[in-house]
Protein backbone atom coordinates (compact mmCIF):
# COMPACT_ATOMS: atom_id res chain seq x y z
CA UNK A 1 0.00 0.00 0.00
CA UNK A 2 1.14 3.54 -0.23
CA UNK A 3 -0.77 6.59 0.94
CA UNK A 4 0.12 10.12 0.08
CA UNK A 5 -0.35 13.14 2.26
CA UNK A 6 -1.37 16.58 2.65
CA UNK A 7 2.45 17.51 3.15
CA UNK A 8 4.81 18.68 1.09
CA UNK A 9 6.99 16.68 -0.60
CA UNK A 10 4.66 15.13 -3.39
CA UNK A 11 7.74 14.49 -5.54
CA UNK A 12 8.42 11.75 -3.16
CA UNK A 13 5.53 10.29 -3.45
CA UNK A 14 5.42 10.14 -7.60
CA UNK A 15 9.02 8.87 -7.21
CA UNK A 16 8.16 6.05 -5.37
CA UNK A 17 5.14 5.01 -7.17
CA UNK A 18 6.92 5.06 -10.26
CA UNK A 19 9.77 3.07 -8.43
CA UNK A 20 7.81 0.39 -7.31
CA UNK A 21 5.73 0.13 -10.54
CA UNK A 22 9.33 0.07 -12.08
CA UNK A 23 9.51 -3.24 -9.96
CA UNK A 24 6.66 -5.06 -10.94
CA UNK A 25 5.09 -4.36 -7.49
CA UNK A 26 1.22 -4.29 -7.00
CA UNK A 27 -0.17 -1.26 -5.56
CA UNK A 28 -2.75 -0.12 -3.71
CA UNK A 29 -2.74 3.38 -3.45
CA UNK A 30 -4.61 6.14 -1.49
CA UNK A 31 -4.20 9.89 -1.69
CA UNK A 32 -5.61 12.09 0.82
CA UNK A 33 -7.83 15.44 -0.91
CA UNK A 34 -5.18 17.62 0.20
CA UNK A 35 -2.82 15.66 -1.39
CA UNK A 36 -4.33 15.49 -4.54
CA UNK A 37 -4.21 19.92 -4.61
CA UNK A 38 -0.55 19.85 -3.05
CA UNK A 39 0.20 17.04 -6.08
CA UNK A 40 -0.99 19.57 -8.72
CA UNK A 41 0.40 22.47 -7.06
CA UNK A 42 3.97 21.17 -6.45
CA UNK A 43 4.59 18.30 -9.34
CA UNK A 44 1.87 19.24 -12.34
CA UNK A 45 0.10 16.24 -11.63
CA UNK A 46 -2.99 14.82 -11.51
CA UNK A 47 -3.94 12.09 -9.70
CA UNK A 48 -4.75 10.50 -12.82
CA UNK A 49 -1.18 10.13 -13.48
CA UNK A 50 -0.35 8.56 -10.03
CA UNK A 51 -3.52 6.11 -10.68
CA UNK A 52 -1.77 4.71 -13.78
CA UNK A 53 0.98 3.64 -11.53
CA UNK A 54 -0.77 1.83 -9.24
CA UNK A 55 -2.88 -1.34 -9.52
CA UNK A 56 -5.68 -0.63 -7.26
CA UNK A 57 -6.90 3.16 -6.05
CA UNK A 58 -9.30 3.89 -3.13
CA UNK A 59 -10.58 6.93 -1.87
CA UNK A 60 -9.67 8.30 1.64
CA UNK A 61 -13.45 8.14 2.76
CA UNK A 62 -14.06 4.15 1.12
CA UNK A 63 -13.67 2.92 4.81
CA UNK A 64 -15.48 -0.36 3.87
CA UNK A 65 -12.04 -0.82 1.67
CA UNK A 66 -10.48 -4.79 1.79
CA UNK A 67 -7.40 -2.08 3.22
CA UNK A 68 -9.32 -1.55 6.14
CA UNK A 69 -8.98 -5.48 7.03
CA UNK A 70 -6.18 -7.63 8.56
CA UNK A 71 -7.50 -10.17 6.64
CA UNK A 72 -6.50 -8.53 3.18
CA UNK A 73 -3.06 -9.26 2.97
CA UNK A 74 -0.31 -6.69 2.02
CA UNK A 75 3.24 -6.40 2.52
CA UNK A 76 3.33 -3.51 3.96
CA UNK A 77 2.93 0.31 3.71
CA UNK A 78 4.41 3.62 3.04
CA UNK A 79 2.74 6.91 3.83
CA UNK A 80 5.20 9.18 1.75
CA UNK A 81 5.09 12.42 2.85
CA UNK A 82 3.36 11.74 5.99
CA UNK A 83 1.42 15.12 7.26
CA UNK A 84 1.50 15.48 10.65
CA UNK A 85 -2.27 15.57 11.23
CA UNK A 86 -2.01 11.81 10.05
CA UNK A 87 1.12 10.68 11.88
CA UNK A 88 -0.86 12.06 14.63
CA UNK A 89 -3.40 10.34 14.17
CA UNK A 90 -2.24 6.91 13.77
CA UNK A 91 0.48 7.75 16.56
CA UNK A 92 -2.97 8.41 18.89
CA UNK A 93 -5.26 5.30 16.76
CA UNK A 94 -7.50 7.68 15.29
CA UNK A 95 -8.75 5.83 12.35
CA UNK A 96 -10.88 8.33 10.65
CA UNK A 97 -10.19 7.72 7.41
CA UNK A 98 -8.81 5.03 4.95
CA UNK A 99 -5.24 6.21 5.21
CA UNK A 100 -5.13 6.11 9.07
CA UNK A 101 -7.35 2.63 9.41
CA UNK A 102 -4.74 1.00 6.62
CA UNK A 103 -1.65 2.18 9.09
CA UNK A 104 -3.48 1.01 12.15
CA UNK A 105 -4.19 -2.59 10.21
CA UNK A 106 -0.35 -2.19 9.04
CA UNK A 107 0.63 -2.14 12.32
CA UNK A 108 -1.40 -4.34 14.59
CA UNK A 109 -0.58 -7.03 11.78
CA UNK A 110 2.66 -6.94 12.23
CA UNK A 111 3.57 -5.36 8.55
CA UNK A 112 5.72 -2.69 7.82
CA UNK A 113 4.66 0.39 7.90
CA UNK A 114 7.12 3.25 6.42
CA UNK A 115 6.61 6.96 7.54
CA UNK A 116 8.01 9.42 5.31
CA UNK A 117 7.45 13.00 7.86
CA UNK A 118 8.14 15.69 5.63
CA UNK A 119 7.92 19.26 8.46
CA UNK A 120 10.56 21.05 9.56
CA UNK A 121 11.22 22.47 12.64
CA UNK A 122 9.99 19.44 14.36
CA UNK A 123 8.09 20.57 18.00
CA UNK A 124 7.90 18.33 20.79
CA UNK A 125 4.32 17.02 19.88
CA UNK A 126 5.61 15.59 16.50
CA UNK A 127 8.68 14.09 17.94
CA UNK A 128 6.87 12.72 20.64
CA UNK A 129 4.23 11.46 17.93
CA UNK A 130 7.28 10.22 15.66
CA UNK A 131 8.73 8.27 18.91
CA UNK A 132 5.25 6.29 19.58
CA UNK A 133 5.18 5.38 16.01
CA UNK A 134 8.59 4.06 16.24
CA UNK A 135 7.89 1.80 19.75
CA UNK A 136 4.54 0.54 17.77
CA UNK A 137 7.10 -0.68 14.95
CA UNK A 138 6.86 1.86 12.50
CA UNK A 139 10.44 2.59 10.26
CA UNK A 140 10.79 6.22 10.73
CA UNK A 141 12.41 7.92 7.29
CA UNK A 142 12.51 11.42 7.37
CA UNK A 143 12.59 12.85 4.37
CA UNK A 144 16.48 14.14 4.82
CA UNK A 145 18.59 13.13 1.97
CA UNK A 146 22.14 12.83 2.33
CA UNK A 147 25.18 14.26 0.59
CA UNK A 148 27.84 11.55 -0.14
CA UNK A 149 26.06 10.49 -3.14
CA UNK A 150 27.27 14.12 -4.77
CA UNK A 151 23.77 14.68 -5.61
CA UNK A 152 23.81 17.20 -9.11
CA UNK A 153 20.05 18.28 -8.62
CA UNK A 154 16.55 17.82 -6.97
CA UNK A 155 16.18 14.66 -8.68
CA UNK A 156 18.86 13.52 -6.86
CA UNK A 157 18.14 14.51 -3.50
CA UNK A 158 14.27 13.01 -4.28
CA UNK A 159 16.08 9.27 -5.77
CA UNK A 160 17.91 9.20 -2.56
CA UNK A 161 15.06 9.51 -0.54
CA UNK A 162 13.08 6.80 -2.41
CA UNK A 163 16.26 4.78 -2.48
CA UNK A 164 16.00 4.55 1.01
CA UNK A 165 12.47 3.42 0.79
CA UNK A 166 13.13 0.76 -0.99
CA UNK A 167 15.87 -0.27 1.51
CA UNK A 168 13.00 -0.61 4.26
CA UNK A 169 10.84 -2.75 1.90
CA UNK A 170 13.89 -4.94 0.94
CA UNK A 171 13.54 -3.99 -2.57
CA UNK A 172 17.44 -3.37 -4.81
CA UNK A 173 17.72 0.00 -6.56
CA UNK A 174 20.38 1.79 -8.07
CA UNK A 175 18.74 5.17 -7.40
CA UNK A 176 22.20 6.43 -6.15
CA UNK A 177 25.43 5.03 -5.01
CA UNK A 178 25.97 4.09 -1.47
CA UNK A 179 28.60 5.34 1.01
CA UNK A 180 31.91 5.12 -1.04
CA UNK A 181 30.30 2.98 -3.60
Amino acid sequence: MVAVTGASGAAYGVRTLEALHEHGVEIELIISKTAQKILELETGKKVEDLKALSTRFYSEEDMLSPLSSGSYHTDGMVIVPCSMKTLACIAHGISDNLITRAAEVTLKQGRKLVVVPRETPLDQIHLENLLRLKMAGAIILPACPGFYHQPKDIQDLVDFIVGKILEALGLPHQLYRGWRG
